[in-house]
């Protein structure tokens, strides 16, 4: 029988287990038969992993001389009956771990896959043979950097190491204007954005563990950290602001007026000196939600040819751009999917991004589209960890599945799970870890994947938690959102409630009056008493507790704050020592909110965005008690 609850993630496709036990010595010999300067970095963090956790000291070779008959580790990066390029035969017997691969990538989740054994297993191996290999070739994970969160360097390196374990391949940086271009200071000044050299540093890190970091710059719509400052005002659409789709007015620039030849200008300036620092192949543009597109400057235009006529000019040219750099465009698909006829205009090597953050998004529809018309797509789903503060576990989980089992029906290429960070980042890492393995999973293997329970890999492997209780947390907190009544897209209510002042007021005080506090306060309390139950060591444990103890705090006192907001409505008025008390605590949430933001990111965007709503909300106290 196989040892006890083994935690592989991804669940690899085919699994068998053999009768005996294969006892590796405390002095273990890897032998690499080929491709060793790629896969040395991979070997030293899994020696570094075998020494800590099982006392196991590794030497690493290239030559098996001396080796016969002896307990030792081989791996062959071209091994030629190995058809899939990132696929990987392992097997355990004989006294013998043999991984056999057709290139140096396939060989390293190979190794990611022996890690995960030995640290569920130890030095007594059961008997296995395991055949893997991927459904998607590109299996990526976006953050996004741009709504006043810029992890620090040790942050984005501990990510990168997470995401090689889960043998994720494609790693971006969502950008809109934290890269510090040389001469346009005054966009990034306050927001302490990646420079040049960090890049670098980042990129190369990436890929000593087969992650591609892709470039991310968004150059059209979302351009407004641009667009506010007056040397760049002139190239907006709309300058002083536009009527949003779902009714209301964003006030200020939005997007780059299509067809301005300074717009040109200025993305040939950016991309000639962002791209150098990255060795992908491939670029993402971005180019999503260009909502103003016809209420401004191309107002008589877009009366003459059409929206979507003036949308595909404009992603042409950047795509002009692009190619004469030597890149392959990534574009995010929303806009053109609006008009799928034109789908058929894009040239063969763009490469559109279909997202959609719902469980019920129709990813099989869009990517029926792409499909037909021969264009390269990704199925971008997403963790749902924004707008949340604890996540969305059950819509997560939905979002991410539906994007895989679609993707792979209609050949996507690959499959990109993103983390945005919308009105300012209030959410912490630790949340995004339970829909990052769940989505590695599924786009690793789906049918392998579907039903995988990632709540052991979060306990036993990434987290460490000895009492194994972390993942049932993160779990029960992220859908506690389903409590009280009321489920808006792309967030919850309670942090709706939080936003308030930034959010759609007419719509949320038509669903107060039924929105269960109490209950919703009863769920979080609930999911948050396994807190008391976790056991995580090292200096990252005490940070992980205080994080979600953190969020939790906030989310019992936001359904307090819903409560004031239903009473009034009802006619009646709380306390001034229940608004002080209120306040009172609000403070000290902000107060390790700061605390907790400068323990993983850098601190610009933190006062100018993510302190947004805790402001607000405090100013509105002090507006009741005056």
């Amino acid at each position: 029988m196989p040892h006890e609850n083994p935690v592989l993630l991804p669940v690899p496709r085919h699994v068998t287990w053999g009768p005996d036990l294969v006892v590796l010595p405390a002095e273990l010999v890897i032998a690499v038969t080929g491709a060793r300067q790629e896969l040395l970095p991979a070997l030293r963090r899994f020696s570094a992993f075998v020494q800590e956790r099982l006392g196991i000291n590794v030497t690493i070779t290239a030559s098996t001389v001396g080796l016969e008959g002896k307990a030792h580790v081989l791996i062959d990066p071209a091994a030629k009956a190995i058809e899939q390029a990132q696929g990987y035969h392992l097997t355990v017997g004989g006294g013998l771990v043999a991984i056999a691969a057709a290139t140096a990538e396939g060989a390293a989740y190979g190794i990611a896959t022996l890690k995960q054994l030995l640290a569920g297993c130890g030095r007594r191996l059961q008997e296995v043979t395991i055949r893997d290999w991927p459904d998607f070739e590109r299996r990526g994970v976006m953050l996004d950097i741009s709504r006043g969160k810029v992890p620090t360097m040790e942050s984005l390196y501990r990510m990168v190491d997470r995401m090689a374990d889960m043998k994720i391949n494609e790693f971006q940086l969502y950008t809109e204007h934290t890269f510090a271009y040389r001469n346009h200071r005054e966009v990034w000044q306050d927001y302490s954005p990646m420079t040049g050299e960090e890049i670098l540093l980042l990129d190369r890190y990436c890929k000593e563990r087969f992650v591609d970091l892709v470039p991310n710059q968004n150059s059209f719509g979302h351009m407004h950290p641009w667009l506010i400052h007056d040397r760049y005002k002139h190239l907006a659409e709309a300058p002083e602001g536009f009527d949003l789709p779902w009714g209301g007015r964003h006030e200020g620039p939005f997007s780059f007026a299509p067809g301005d030849p300074g717009v040109t200008e200025l993305l040939s300036e950016l991309y000639d000196e962002l791209l150098p620092h990255f060795s992908s192949p491939y670029f993402n543009v971005g180019c999503d939600e260009t909502w103003d597109v016809g209420q401004g400057r191309s107002k008589d235009l877009v009366e003459q040819v059409g929206e979507h006529r003036v949308y595909v000019d404009q992603l042409l040219r950047i795509y002009e751009q692009v190619k004469a750099r030597g890149k392959t465009m990534m574009f995010w698909g929303d806009i053109i999917m609006k008009a799928p006829e034109y789908v058929a205009e894009l040239p063969k090597d763009i490469i559109a991004l279909e997202w959609g953050y719902e469980a019920d998004h129709p990813f099989a529809e869009h990517g029926g589209h792409f499909a037909k018309a021969g264009i390269p797509f990704y199925v971008c789903p997403g963790t749902s960890t924004w707008n949340s503060l604890v996540g969305r576990t059950e819509n997560a989980t939905g979002n991410l599945l539906n994007a895989a089992e679609n993707g792979l029906k209609h050949g996507a290429i690959g499959y990109l799970n993103t983390i945005w960070g919308d009105r300012g980042h209030q959410d912490y890492e630790p949340v995004y870890y339970l829909p990052i393995a769940y989505g590695a999973g599924v786009s690793w293997a789906v049918d392998a994947n579907r039903n995988a329970d990632v709540r052991p890999f979060l306990n036993k492997l990434l987290f460490g938690d000895t009492a194994e209780w972390i993942g049932q947390v993160l779990h029960q907190l992220g859908n506690t959102y389903r409590v009280g009544g009321f489920m808006p897209q792309n967030g919850t209510a309670l942090m709706s409630a939080f936003h308030f002042w930034t959010s759609r007021p007419k719509r949320l005080f038509a669903v107060l009056p039924g929105f269960d506090a109490d209950a919703a306060e009863a769920a979080v309390l609930e999911a948050a008493a396994g807190l008391d139950e976790v056991q995580i060591a090292g200096a990252e444990g005490g940070l992980i507790m205080r994080e979600l103890r953190n969020s939790v705090r906030l989310l019992v006192h936001l359904c307090q704050f819903v409560r004031l907001l239903q009473a009034r409505l009802d006619g009646r008025e709380f306390t001034p020592e229940q608004l002080q008390a209120m306040a009172r605590e609000l403070a000290e949430i902000m107060a390790e909110h700061k605390e907790l933001w400068l323990a993983r990111n850098r601190a610009g965007g933190l006062e100018e965005m993510s302190l947004v709503p805790f402001r607000a909300l405090m100013a509105e106290y002090k507006r009741l008690l005056a």
